[in-house]
């Protein structure tokens, strides 16, 4: 801040720039697991702009889908924190393992299109998850067809797994490793601070197009098969439709959570309930009162969440000591989520 130079009261301004690659609108923060040129392996690295990710991990080749990439085009799509893990050779698990531990991260994103390391991933979600730090990943392929996509999508079918497809495009018009579409979902993902909101249309920043102009029938099976398609509309390139791979629930068609928001939307009203729950009866007795009490707060809570509009009703909140342990509290509750409007339907009636 500059020295006062004037005595007049009043409200004084400056400003500067520079071309450094900054984010700051997202909700949520991003954990990435990457090769790179440099920096210490397995060791989670906490960024808030792209400059900061060349000084901690170096630049990669131009067009190669390492940990510099991805960084620039997070941040280029609004990222505002992101927790970096530079992966050393092929050792995926250990960088999966030290963004497993971390706090506070919400969307996941990594380097590696090969189905081996996405796997690996989505265990490490779902221990994640588990352990009270629920996440998602966004994950791409490259070149791939829309057969292959869906293939991919039924071998993941997880409601925290989102593959993302075709490629991308760059500034002149070459098709990008599927990592690079992936990182730009993830960032929109991030921003989106309403877990409610739909991620249709949501522009995707870095990319100039895609590989692939998929149509109507291509839409539906990518839809049904568990990908999210993207499409490019006068330059911009955004999703079509956000969907998560989980298609299938012990080997039968289940669509329950194919809405992306679906997931967001537990990842939010859960998450909620138990801080405001832990935050004030950490300390107290389970007694009739105090679970009167933790039954009243747990209704504020989702009817905060009702009028954000965030679930559409809740009920059936029951509060109860259980009969194997004395010292545990029971809360059960149930409540439905609001649903994204995805189509509008006209049907008019002329006469003649």
């Amino acid at each position: 801040m500059k020295s006062i130079l004037h005595e007049r009261p009043g409200v004084y301004s400056s400003y500067d720039a520079s071309a450094v690659v900054r984010g700051g609108r997202a909700a949520r923060t991003i954990g990435v697991a990457a090769k790179s040129t440099s920096g210490t392996a397995n060791t989670a690295v906490r960024l808030t702009s792209y400059e900061m990710g060349l000084s901690a991990f170096g630049e990669d080749a131009a067009g190669s889908p390492g940990m510099s990439a991805i960084l620039k085009l997070l941040f280029l799509g609004g990222a505002s924190t992101v927790v970096a893990v530079r992966v050393e050779g092929d050792e995926y698990d250990a960088a999966f393992a030290v963004l497993q531990a971390a706090e506070n991260v919400q969307v996941i994103v990594c380097d590696s299109g090969e189905l081996t390391v996405q796997q690996a991933l989505r265990a490490s979600l779902e221990s994640a998850s588990a352990a009270r730090r629920e996440r998602i990943a966004v994950v791409g392929m490259s070149g791939a067809s829309t057969t292959e996509l869906t293939d991919r999508a039924k071998a993941l079918n997880s409601e925290r797994m989102v593959l993302v497809g075709p490629d991308g495009l760059d500034s002149a018009g070459k098709p990008l490793p599927g990592i690079f579409a992936a990182a730009a979902a993830a960032a929109a993902v991030a921003v989106i601070r309403d877990p409610a909101i739909p991620l249709n249309g949501t522009k995707l920043s870095g990319l100039t197009g895609v590989s692939e102009d998929y149509g109507d029938r291509e839409i539906d099976l990518l839809v049904r098969g568990g990908v999210t398609p993207l499409e490019a509309v006068g330059g911009v390139v955004s999703p079509i439709r956000g969907i998560t791979t989980r298609t299938m629930t012990g080997g039968a068609d289940d669509t329950t959570w194919r809405e992306l928001t679906t997931i967001l939307i537990a990842d939010d009203v859960i998450p909620a309930i138990r801080q405001s729950l832990r935050s004030r009866f950490s300390q107290t007795k389970n007694t009739v009162q105090t679970r009167g009490a933790i039954r009243a707060q747990t209704i504020v809570e989702l009817e905060n969440k009702l009028r954000a509009e965030i679930i559409d009703s809740y009920s059936d909140v029951a509060v109860s000591a259980s009969e194997e342990d004395p010292t545990v509290c029971l809360v059960e509750f149930s409540f439905s989520v609001a649903h994204g409007l995805n189509q509008i339907y006209l049907t008019a009636h002329i006469t003649i």
